[in-house]
């Protein structure tokens, strides 16, 4: 009879050691802030003679 409860006994202690392990969503939305400033700037500088090619045959660009 003692053999009984001291196993009852040892396993409510095991039991209770055992670690859980909860997954849960969180309660508030996750926030991502991307402040990016993205400029570009685009330079063409064209030769008088090219700029008179493109000019005669208007059918390149």
């Amino acid at each position: 009879m003692k053999r009984i409860l001291f196993c009852l006994l040892a396993l409510g202690f095991a039991a209770g050691c055992t670690p859980t392990v909860q997954v849960a969503a969180p309660k508030e939305p996750i926030e991502i802030n991307l402040n990016v400033k993205i400029e570009h700037e685009i330079r063409i500088q064209v030769d008088k003679e090219l700029q008179g090619l493109f000019d005669e045959d208007s059918e390149l660009f």
